[in-house]
């Protein structure tokens, strides 16, 4: 984790990573929702990378491009025909270079923490040391500061996963919330965990062994909410 003002620092880094016949990853990111600012940063970033290091091959990928012509960005940089891609976030998958063993993410406060595990699975493909830099935006939020802290500290998706759980909270099942509190009566999904396994077979017991009993639990336990199992 490093704040955005040491970038000139991590920039210099580059070329002494290059200079070891090593590949760079640099990811660009907005907090918009929306490809083409994306774009437009990515393009920006590459020009002033390529400005700042006029010995490093340097070279931009980002979704806006024709197929074609991603395909041939990524290909030149399977043959290490680039040293440097400066992308979005259409890397995070189905993307595999062992060379590149460095990637810097700029802004990973605004993205999920599955996302950034997804994206740093870019690197780590190869022999020797491989590195992702999180180069955030000071000041970072508590919680923010908190998420970041899980990614330095974990490489297991499903902790990760566990603790962006908490910390987000899971939103609705049966709904279109995505975070936040969950309004269940009495459960917890982190909490109860382990007793998730139980519930389809306990409910199929009670179908079968008690069907009289499963009106009134729908009666007590949903009131006057949303059928959403309604046919």
């Amino acid at each position: 984790m490093i704040p955005s003002e040491r970038r000139a620092e991590v920039i210099d880094r580059i070329n002494n990573w290059v200079g070891k016949k090593r590949q760079v990853y640099w990811v660009c990111t907005l907090i918009e929702e929306s490809e083409v600012l994306q774009c437009e940063a990515a393009e920006k970033t590459a020009e002033l990378l390529t400005e700042a290091l006029p010995n490093v091959r340097v070279a931009l990928i980002h979704g806006r491009m024709k197929s074609t012509d991603k395909d041939a960005v990524m290909q030149a940089f399977k043959n290490h025909q680039i040293d440097l891609l400066v992308a979005t976030t259409v890397i995070e998958v189905g993307v595999d270079v062992p060379n590149a063993g460095l990637m810097i993410i700029e802004n990973p406060e605004r993205l999920g923490l599955s996302q950034l595990h997804q994206l740093r699975g870019r690197v780590g493909r190869g022999e020797g040391d491989s590195y992702c830099v999180l180069m955030y935006q000071a000041p970072l939020s508590d919680t923010a500061r908190q998420r970041l802290g899980i990614l330095r500290d974990s490489n297991d998706g499903f902790i990760i996963a566990e603790k962006d759980l908490e910390l987000r909270g899971p939103g609705e099942v049966m709904g279109t919330r995505q975070t936040g509190a969950v309004h269940f009566k009495i459960a917890d999904l982190a909490r109860d965990a382990d007793l998730l396994d139980n519930i389809q077979q306990t409910g199929e017991q009670i179908f079968t062994e008690s069907p009289d009993a499963i009106q009134p639990l729908c009666d007590r336990w949903l009131g006057t909410s949303t059928d959403y199992a309604e046919v």
